[in-house]
C-alpha cells in the first residue's frame, strides 16, 4: 500500500501517513495526490470566490427602483466581506476537525444557501435589512478561502508550497472575475432587469463543485484538530505584524473588486453595462498574477518581494489619487488596474511568507534539542492555524475599503479621500516589512532569528 487512500480516523478517503518533506515519498506518489487535491480545491475555492463576491454584481442589477442610495450599495457590499472574515477561524479548525476532502464537501454544499436566497429576494419592494441579511449569506464563501488554503499548505513540502498556495489562491481569486464576466453577459443578454439569470448558472456550478470534491480529493489523518495551537498562534506576533500585511495585500485586492463597479458608476458616471464592461479586469489581473507572487517568493524571498511590491501598490495608488482628484477614466483604470495586479502579486508573496516563518522557527526549535521530524511537525500545525487567522483579519481589509469608500462618497462625493487612506496605508505596510523582516538589527538573543526570517 502507497499511503493513499485508506479507511481510517472516521472512514471515508483518508491517508493514514502524510510526510510530503521526504523526497522519496514525494516523487513516488506525495506529488500526484498532491496536484490532484490542489485541482479539485481550486475548482471548489473558485465558486466560493465567486459566491462571496455576488453583490458585487448584484448591486449593478439595483437601478433607481430599488430605492437604495450608493453609500447603502457600498455598506451592502460591506457585509459579506466582514461576515467572510469571521467564518474563516472556524473554517479553518474544520479542516483539521473533519478533514480537507470532507469539509470541502460541505463548504461547498453551503453556498446553495446564500445563492437560492439571493435568487428569492432580488427584485424591487425588497427591504433593505433583508437585501443585508442575505448578502451575509455569501460571507460562507469567503470561508472557503481559508480552509482551502490550510488543506493545501498540509499537502505540499515547504519548497513548493509558495507556488501551490499562490495557484490555489489564485484559482479561487478567479472566481471575481469570472462572475463578473458572467454577470456582463447577462445584462448584455438579457438586461440589468434580470439578476437571478446569474445564480441560475451558478447553482449547478455548486452541485459539480461538492461532487468533484466527494469523488477526488482525500483528507489528511496525521491533520487533527489543535486548539492548542490556535491558542498558540494568537499569542504569536507574528500573526498580527503578518495579519497587517496581508490587509494591506488581499484586503485590497477583495475591496477593490467589490467596489470597483460602484466606484465607475458613482464617480464616472458609467451605466451597470458599461461598468460592467471593465470591473473584470482588475480582479481578472490580480487574479492570474498571484501564483507569480508566491513563485518569485519561493526564489527571492517572500519579504524582499512584498517590500517593493507595497512601494509599488503606494506608487499606483498614487496615480488613482491623481485620476479621481481630475475624473480622467482612461488614468484612473490604468492606475487602478495596476493597483489590482500588484495587490494580487503581494498576496502570494505575503503567503510565501507565514510557513516560512515557523520554518524558521522550527530550526529554533531543533537548535533547542527537537527532532527534525517534531520540529517540522509543529511548523505545519502553526503554519495552518497562522493562515486561518491571517486570512480572517487581512480579509477585514475589504471590510475597510468599503466603508471608507462609503464615507468619502457621502462627505465629499468622491472616491479621492479614500484613496489618499489608501496611500497610506501602503506606506506603513512598506516600512513594517522593512523593519521586521528585512533589517538586520544588532545581535542578542531577542533577535537572533532574524537572519532566518529573512530568508521567509
Amino acid at each position: 500500500m502507497d499511503s493513499t487512500t485508506t479507511n481510517g480516523r472516521t472512514g471515508g478517503r483518508w491517508i493514514q501517513q502524510w510526510d510530503p518533506e521526504d523526497a522519496g515519498f514525494w516523487e513516488a506518489t506525495g506529488r500526484r495526490i498532491a496536484r490532484r487535491n490542489l485541482a479539485f480545491s481550486v475548482l471548489s475555492e473558485h465558486i466560493g470566490f465567486s459566491i462571496w463576491s455576488l453583490w458585487s454584481v448584484m448591486v449593478l442589477f439595483m437601478g433607481k427602483e430599488y430605492g437604495i442610495d450608493p453609500a447603502g450599495k457600498f455598506f451592502l457590499v460591506a457585509m459579506p466581506t466582514l461576515v467572510g472574515s469571521f467564518v474563516r477561524i472556524p473554517y479553518t479548525v474544520a479542516v483539521a476537525r473533519f478533514g480537507g476532502r470532507n469539509w470541502t464537501v460541505v463548504s461547498a454544499l453551503l453556498l446553495l444557501l446564500p445563492a437560492l436566497a439571493a435568487a428569492y429576494v432580488m427584485h424591487p419592494g425588497t427591504s433593505y435589512t433583508t437585501f443585508m441579511l442575505v448578502a451575509a449569506l455569501t460571507g460562507f464563501g469567503g470561508g472557503n478561502f481559508a480552509s482551502s488554503m490550510t488543506n493545501i499548505n498540509a499537502f505540499y513540502p515547504a519548497r513548493h508550497k509558495g507556488w501551490a498556495l499562490g495557484l490555489n489562491a489564485g484559482g479561487g481569486n478567479i472566481g471575481v472575475p469570472v462572475i463578473q464576466l458572467v454577470s456582463l453577459a447577462v445584462i448584455a443578454w438579457a438586461g440589468a432587469g434580470h439578476p437571478r439569470v446569474v445564480l441560475g448558472i451558478y447553482l449547478p456550478l455548486i452541485v459539480v463543485a461538492a461532487l468533484c470534491a466527494a469523488l477526488f480529493m482525500d483528507n489528511l489523518a496525521p491533520m487533527k484538530a489543535d486548539t492548542g495551537s490556535l491558542a498558540a498562534i494568537l499569542r504569536e506576533k507574528h500573526t498580527w505584524l503578518m495579519s497587517v500585511l496581508y490587509v494591506g495585500t488581499f484586503g485590497s485586492f477583495i475591496g477593490f473588486s467589490f467596489a470597483f463597479g460602484l466606484v465607475l458608476q458613482n464617480q464616472f458616471g458609467r451605466t451597470p453595462l458599461q461598468a460592467a464592461q471593465l470591473t473584470f479586469l482588475g480582479p481578472l489581473l490580480g487574479s492570474v498574477v498571484r501564483p507569480l507572487g508566491g513563485k518569485l517568493a519561493d526564489r527571492f524571498g517572500g519579504a524582499r518581494i512584498t517590500l517593493w511590491n507595497f512601494a509599488a501598490m503606494a506608487v499606483a495608488a498614487s496615480v488613482v489619487t491623481y485620476a479621481s482628484s481630475i475624473r480622467s477614466l482612461p488614468v484612473f483604470l490604468t492606475g487602478f488596474v495596476a493597483l489590482f495586479a500588484l495587490a494580487g502579486l503581494g498576496n502570494g508573496s505575503t503567503y510565501k511568507m507565514i510557513p516560512g516563518i515557523f520554518d524558521a522557527k522550527a530550526q529554533d526549535r531543533i537548535a533547542d534539542g527537537a527532532t527534525p521530524e517534531d520540529a517540522a511537525a509543529w511548523s505545519r500545525k502553526m503554519s495552518g492555524a497562522a493562515i486561518g487567522v491571517i486570512g480572517a483579519v487581512g480579509a477585514l481589509g475589504g471590510l475597510f475599503i468599503n466603508l471608507a469608500f462609503r464615507q468619502s462618497f457621502l462627505v465629499a462625493k468622491s472616491g479621492t479621500p479614500a484613496f489618499v487612506s489608501f496611500l497610506a496605508a501602503y506606506a506603513v505596510c512598506f516600512v513594517l516589512t522593512w523593519a521586521v523582516y528585512l533589517r538586520r538589527p544588532a545581535a542578542s538573543p531577542a533577535t537572533a532569528a532574524a537572519p532566518a526570517l529573512e530568508q521567509v
